[in-house]
């Protein structure tokens, strides 16, 4: 199998690495990772080939990911960046607080955000994506940049696990004592 770096996954999109990690997991019996779908409204369908021409978001998304990883309840966003920026106003205050809300559930939220220009993916738990949050709240910085990123967090590949986010993952359950 091609790592993530070869010429073969280079077009691939993070999701698309995500999903193949999420089956590589489960096909490992480490963990049972859903993709959500965005739900849409259909307004037009073409009636030959029954495909949906024309279409609105139906209702506001909460997270691109949901499962479970050896008991422990996960949610999580796939997010990238060209730069070493990356605005707050592409995760969106629903998100954030769905995020809160399964963490006061006893889950763990977070994003995976790849700096696409660096080649670089980190694992940014939701504790730090709050603290960027309610800084642009105040009045802040509207923006999180990757000097802020912790690089612990790095996300590499792994045993055929492409974005393998379950390392970070295990080291955040151990920083909240789990």
């Amino acid at each position: 199998m091609a790592t993530w770096n070869s010429r073969g996954l280079r077009g691939s999109s993070l999701e698309d690495l995500i999903n193949m990690t999420n089956e590589k997991y489960l096909s490992s019996g480490l963990g049972l990772i859903q993709k959500i779908p965005t739900p849409i409204k259909p307004i037009n369908i073409d009636k030959d080939t029954r495909h949906i021409t024309l279409a609105y978001f139906d209702q506001k998304s909460t997270v691109d990911y949901i499962g479970v990883v050896q008991g422990v309840p996960v949610c999580f966003d796939a997010k990238e960046s060209a730069t070493d920026t990356y605005p707050l106003q592409n995760i969106h205050q629903h998100q954030i607080e769905f995020m809160d809300n399964f963490e006061k559930q006893k889950g763990i939220a977070f994003i995976i955000l790849d700096f696409t220009a660096r080649n670089e993916r980190y694992y940014v738990p939701f504790r730090d994506l709050k603290v960027f949050s309610d800084r642009a709240a105040a009045g802040g910085r509207k923006s999180f940049c990757y000097d802020e990123i912790d690089k612990d967090y790095v996300i590499h590949t792994k045993e055929g696990a492409l974005v393998h986010y379950l390392e970070p993952l295990s080291m955040d359950l151990k920083s909240r004592g789990g």
